[in-house]
């Protein structure tokens, strides 16, 4: 069942959405998106938490990608970015831990700024592991907790304030990805300890041994 809560939330949140992100900010971490979602091959691509559609830009194009949200209120902003893509693009409503996807569904998984926010993050990773082919990507672009004090002190104390209106401050994503059964295969520091790209892979599907005559 879909969460209610979250789903109110976010959807108070979608008219002011964009003026809340900051140009500065969609502006400062394009690049970083950019290269990251460069990585986006040619065959299936869920893209979680398509928001109002701001990462659409850094998109490379002509690219089949399934984007979800929990809002359809961030959806319903998000619907001019979408038609305006330059390849295949579908936006669903949908919650992360509800995914109305087949197991091994999907070549690469992509995400940025997500697991700031999702209730259970654990199992929302556990989800898009079930819904990732073997050998298939998981590319995220993240902020985190930090490991730093007085950062991991600071972000402690904003968590208290920022996950009623919207994210979490000090979330431990990078355990959160090994936790769900993935395999890291890179995590890039892109501002201090906090602010990070991770590429992980969900394990090949272990080969049934053969025994000769």
């Amino acid at each position: 069942m879909t969460d209610l809560a979250t789903q109110a939330k976010w959807d108070k949140a979608a008219p002011t959405f964009d003026l809340m992100a900051g140009r500065g900010a969609e502006e400062r971490w394009h690049p970083v998106k950019h290269a990251l979602f460069n990585r986006m091959g040619e065959g299936r691509i869920l893209f979680m938490a398509l928001g109002t559609g701001l990462d659409i830009a850094a998109f490379p194009p002509g690219k089949t990608i399934t984007g979800i949200d929990i809002s359809p209120a961030m959806l319903e902003v998000a619907a001019p970015r979408v038609t305006a893509y330059d390849g295949e693009l579908e936006a669903r409503v949908m919650d992360v831990h509800e995914l109305d996807f087949p197991d091994d569904h999907f070549d690469q998984v992509f995400t940025a700024c997500t697991f700031c926010s999702v209730p259970d993050p654990v199992n929302g990773l556990r989800s898009l592991h079930r819904v990732l082919k073997p050998g298939g990507e998981l590319c995220m672009f993240e902020h985190t907790g930090s490991r730093f004090f007085p950062f991991s002190a600071m972000m402690q104390l904003m968590t208290l304030l920022t996950e009623k209106i919207g994210p979490s401050m000090n979330r431990r994503t990078v355990n959160n990805v090994v936790a769900a059964g993935f395999e890291l295969e890179e995590v890039n520091h892109v501002f201090l300890d906090v602010v990070k790209t991770i590429i992980a892979k969900k394990p090949d599907a272990p080969t049934t041994p053969t025994t000769s005559g």
